[in-house]
């Protein structure tokens, strides 16, 4: 059985679910509880599960009496055992209401070929099942999904190397740290680490933190079975609100690997975390601000995926993107299409920025913003045109495969031969540009920078279908609300208003 199969036959065991009454966002709980159970057993690792409470003796339990027993496990979990099973075991409940669903499960999974999903790696398993959870709308699990492909090229754009400390201030189910344990797995034989360097990757390398329960305990699952971060209280996904105080249980990092949620929070409900400069309501400048000015240790850089607003937003936004490009280099940006994420419509980019080494260097450290235009004419993308690796050739191509150094003279290069090839009249249609800080500021400092005249979006066959175009208005709404509810707040015009998400 391929990896493939086993994750189709798991998440078929939905319908048994879905029968005893279980909604779209539980499924992946109750699996989880249970998968992590018979993983424990598989892998030989029971001594994290106190006796009696194993998944030997869900079997051993009598059928009649199992589900009443089996929720007094779930509770008895949440406090006893190792730290790992006290994490994903915390305030579970079961939603299952009938012991004939529960007994089926249990031998359903029992009678599944375990042994070939280890020769496959069972984090890989683990992983399909969340990326099947986020792709159904009526799961809401589309919020914390990052597709993986985008995930991919971001880790190996910048280079995860054995010193690094790797943080995901906003981690959800753990994904850009997976994707850094596999990339580093590539170039480093981790097995044959001597002792020390082995528990500094175990235990000082890759660190999250999570506010949303559920999810933390399906990325501490996820880590698990990937073999990172066992049994340990100070790495691997925290449970708490990065954009408090709590985020400062986060070590600082030499990389960050980041996509905060979507959403846009108005009125006063600002960061209470101390240690920062700007404070605004909008939930993703206020994560860009806390990583590059609190986060980033000196020659540190990152990766984050940023909605359009925040490249456009005024007031407090304008302070955070001029205070990011001069205390960081903002080298690149990449336009991303629309329909790569499960929430429909958003309109995302990728910034790629460093921290500079000497720590008294905190003025004037962007000098010009290269962005490449991976939106203007691509196609619709979603369930049908899925985002793939080759999507991304022609970025490399002209910016090179390590963003961790930039090469201007050969990105110049790409330019100039775009231009002698394929340039359509006066019209620039290569999708990477240079723009100066100077011409960035005379644009008050807006890094919504296009240029490349979209056809896709004037051709009336090829309209993006109406939800996504509801969608894309609500943003900019949201976007412009936001910036004249936070003129009010500084005017001292206005008090605190109900969140808002979109």
């Amino acid at each position: 059985m391929s990896t493939q199969d086993l994750i189709n036959k798991l998440w078929n065991l939905c319908n048994l679910l879905r029968d005893d009454g279980v909604t779209y966002h539980e499924y992946l709980n109750e699996l989880t509880y249970l998968i992590f159970l018979k993983m424990i057993e598989e892998t030989g690792q029971e001594e994290l599960i106190p006796e009696g409470f194993r998944w030997s003796d869900i079997e051993e339990f009598n059928a009649v009496t199992r589900l009443e027993e089996y929720k007094k496990l779930l509770i008895h979990l949440g406090s006893h055992g190792s730290l790992i099973t006290k994490a994903i075991f915390a305030d579970a409940s079961t939603c299952i209401r009938k012991p004939a669903t529960l007994n089926k499960l249990v031998t359903e999974i029992d009678n599944l070929d375990w042994y070939s999903a280890k020769e496959e790696g069972l984090g890989d398993m683990y992983e399909g099942l969340l990326e099947i959870n986020a792709s159904e709308k009526k799961s809401g699990a589309g919020q914390y999904f990052t597709p993986r492909v985008l995930i991919e090229a971001m880790v190996e754009l910048m280079k995860p190397n054995l010193d690094d400390v790797i943080v995901d201030p906003t981690a959800g189910t753990g994904g850009f740290l997976i994707a850094a344990h596999h990339e580093l797995k590539k170039s480093n034989n981790i097995k044959a680490l001597d002792e020390t360097a082995y528990e500094k990757y175990q235990h000082g390398t890759f660190f999250g933190m999570e506010l949303v329960p559920d999810t933390r305990r399906l990325a501490m699952m996820n880590l698990m079975l990937h073999d990172l971060a066992i049994d340990d209280d100070n790495a691997g996904v925290l449970y708490g609100d990065t954009l408090s105080n709590e985020g400062k249980a986060l070590p600082k990092a030499s990389l960050i690997l980041a996509n905060p949620p979507f959403g846009t929070k108005q009125g006063g409900g600002v960061p209470t975390r101390d240690d920062l400069v700007h404070y605004t309501s909008n939930k993703q400048l206020a994560f860009l601000h806390a990583m590059y000015h609190s986060m980033l240790k000196p020659g540190g850089r990152a990766a984050v995926v940023l909605p359009d607003n925040v490249l456009f937003e005024g007031s407090t936004g304008r302070k955070i993107r001029n205070d990011l490009m001069e205390k960081c280099n903002l080298h690149t940006i990449l336009r991303l299409p629309t329909g790569i994420f499960y929430a429909a419509g958003v309109k995302t980019n990728v910034l790629f920025f460093d921290k500079p080494k000497n720590v008294n260097k905190d003025k004037g450290n962007t000098k010009k913003v290269w962005v490449y235009d991976l939106r203007a004419n691509m196609p619709q993308f979603g369930k049908r045109t899925v985002l793939t690796k080759t999507h991304f050739n022609e970025f490399y191509k002209a910016v090179g495969s390590d963003l961790t150094q930039v090469d201007d003279a050969k990105r110049q290069a790409f330019i100039d031969n775009h231009k002698d090839g394929s340039e359509v009249g006066n019209v620039d249609t290569c999708r990477l540009r240079a723009f100066t800080r100077e011409e960035i500021a005379a644009k008050e400092d807006s890094l919504d920078l296009a240029w490349i005249r979209d056809d896709s979006i004037e051709d009336a066959a090829n309209l993006p279908e109406p939800d996504i175009l509801i969608n894309e208005a609500i943003e900019e709404l949201a976007g412009a609300i936001t910036d004249l509810q936070s003129i009010l707040v500084e005017l001292d015009a206005t008090e605190a208003i109900d969140e808002v998400v979109v």
